[in-house]
């Protein structure tokens, strides 16, 4: 079966940088679209941004923009969010997802995979 496991979430400070991946098996990587949203307590989960299945396209939510880099490594099924300028507020639960083909990328209903997540704690 399809399987995403997200790592890299850590505690860091405002204005420092990490970097999550998410490796993937049980499917055709190269054929999926990937995305990663976030979610903090309380809150309906939320776009971050998405990569097409060639690694040819990237979109990101307008808050992360020029801050976050998605990238993809298809010899290694895995995705990757570089993640620059880290803000409290964005603190939450990253998750990677995937799906063959995905129409709305913003949207988390079209993505049929999900992992379990990993943490990422900004400090102020």
């Amino acid at each position: 079966q399809v399987q995403l496991v997200e790592s890299g979430g850590v505690l860091v400070q405002a204005g420092g940088s990490l970097r999550l991946s998410c490796a993937a098996s049980g499917l055709t990587f190269s054929s999926y679209d990937m995305g990663w949203f976030r979610q903090a307590p309380g809150t309906e989960r939320e776009f971050v941004a998405h990569i097409s299945w060639t690694g040819g396209s990237t979109n990101y939510a307008n808050s992360v923009k020029g801050r976050f880099t998605i990238s993809r490594d298809n010899a290694k099924n895995t995705v990757y969010l570089q993640m620059n300028s880290v803000k409290p507020e964005e603190t939450a639960v990253y998750y990677c997802a995937s799906n063959r083909w995905v129409a709305t990328m913003t949207a988390a209903a079209e993505y049929a995979y999900w992992g379990q997540g990993t943490q990422v704690t900004v400090s102020s």
